[in-house]
């Protein structure tokens, strides 16, 4: 059988793709034996593979390459490259002018363009109970992770200015979640401020019905205008990520890229952790020992296809027939998946932290005190669970933290950098981990 193939490609393929169809050959003959049917459609559906691949990846590579030529850059010209600052100045400035129109107009449109919220009904009441107590064991996992070993340890950039003054419990939640004057709400410090806001703005919206007809396509009509205004500032991202690292390896040393690579070494193992202890645990809650089996037996695929494409919206669908065999109800699985895949970020949780945990280390500061715990865990809860489903998420979710805790402009590109090293595991949980959460919020609705 494979000598009748080999004789078929010759007058069809070249030698490259002659040797990658035997291969594939070979590979299917082994696994299925004599009655395997290799065509050059294989070759096809190989060099498709590949480009999809390249398309999706194709962005994360070119910055990958820029940060690792201006961290070149910086080794070799040392305190010099100071001059290459506003370069990535010009970048950092664009992105913070864009933050408060993004988040206004995301926001607020989601909510005036939701078509039928009584839709959800009881299962969207577990569903978001689910998300949140999921993203609050991711993070305090995280959280444990990063106080036993501190990626960071050691590294210090410099000590950011914050406030000294002390206010009770009552005055920050005040200060935290409203300003006094609408102007205060341009001011990106101010951003949860603003989030609240434009939730408010978005139900308002909804509230004045057909009289708000124009008003709701004037908030949606903006944020397709933000969103493709983040795409074009993000074409000059390898100039002005390439600058600011040149800048931040010459002028603080080189051994501020050895803290990636034990984000990574701590990342890895953390959310394999949790991606098999966790999800075991879930699925168990949510059907007993054979969903666990039912869940382990289908998870693959769309796990496999999150970690490759980086994309838990890619995942749904093979997420959508994995919850079909392990016998999720239909109407959960087509609320839970969707709306999962879009808001609920077990993955992101767990960066969070890490990202907060270096910077609190970078900038001097202690990362201690049932305070500041509690804090980091509910700002990776806001990232994971609510930035994550507004267009451009996961840049407003690093923006957040830098203004919340008023770390240096610097510590922008800094995390958005950790973000990108565990970007492929932290889809891999996010896409997962719908399913598994589906799972629970089935047991919890079931008749």
């Amino acid at each position: 059988m494979l000598t009748s193939v080999g004789a078929k490609l010759n007058n069809n393929v070249s030698k490259k793709q002659h040797r990658i169809l035997i291969k594939t050959s070979l590979e299917t003959f082994f696994r299925n034996g004599f009655d395997c049917k290799i065509s050059v459609l294989d070759y096809n559906q190989y060099r498709m593979d590949a480009k999809v691949f390249l398309k999706r990846w194709r962005f994360t590579l070119i910055l990958l390459s820029a940060v690792a030529i201006g961290a070149l850059l910086g080794y070799f010209l040392k305190e010099k490259a100071v001059k290459l600052k506003p370069l990535g100045d010009i970048f950092l400035n664009l992105l913070f002018t864009a933050v408060v129109p993004l988040v206004f107009f995301s926001l607020s449109s989601a909510i005036a363009a939701a078509s039928n919220p009584k839709r959800l009904g009881k299962i969207a009441a577990s569903m978001l109970l689910v998300f949140v107590i999921t993203g609050i064991i991711s993070s305090c996992l995280m959280l444990f992770a990063v106080k036993t070993f501190n990626p960071a340890k050691g590294i210090t950039l410099q000590s950011s200015p914050h406030s000294s003054q002390t206010a009770n419990l009552s005055e920050k939640i005040v200060n935290t979640v409203s300003v006094n004057d609408f102007s205060g709400l341009l001011n990106r410090k101010n951003i949860l401020a603003l989030i609240v806001f434009s939730v408010l703005t978005g139900l308002a919206s909804q509230a004045a019905g057909d009289k708000g007809e124009k008003f709701r396509q004037f908030l949606i009509s903006g944020a397709e205008v933000m969103a493709h205004l983040i795409k074009i500032i993000m074409l000059y991202a390898p100039i002005g990520l390439s600058a600011y690292f040149a800048y931040i390896v010459g002028t603080f040393g080189s051994q501020i890229l050895g803290s990636y690579a034990r984000v990574a070494g701590l990342y890895f193992p953390v959310a394999l952790l949790y991606f098999v202890i966790g999800f075991s645990i879930y699925a168990f809650l949510g059907a007993g020992r054979k969903g666990m089996k039912d869940f382990w037996a289908n998870i693959w695929p769309p796990a496999l296809t999150a970690f490759g494409t980086g994309s838990s919206l890619a995942a749904l669908p093979a997420n959508l027939v994995a919850a079909e065999k392990i016998g999720i109800p239909q109407d959960v699985r087509e609320i839970v998946l969707p709306l999962g895949a879009s808001i609920h970020m077990d993955g992101t949780c767990l960066a969070a932290i890490m990202k907060i945990a270096v910077l609190f280390t970078l900038y001097g500061r202690e990362f201690s005190g049932f305070e500041t715990l509690a804090g980091a865990v509910g700002v990776a809860i806001l990232c994971g669970v609510v930035m994550s489903g507004i267009p451009g998420g996961g840049f407003l979710g690093e923006a957040l933290i830098v203004s919340l805790y008023g770390f240096g402009p610097e510590a922008l590109p800094i995390i958005s950098m950790i973000g990108t090293v565990v970007d492929a595991p932290a889809t891999m949980i996010n896409s997962a981990g719908d399913t598994a959460a589906a799972m629970i919020v089935s047991r919890f609705t079931a008749k």
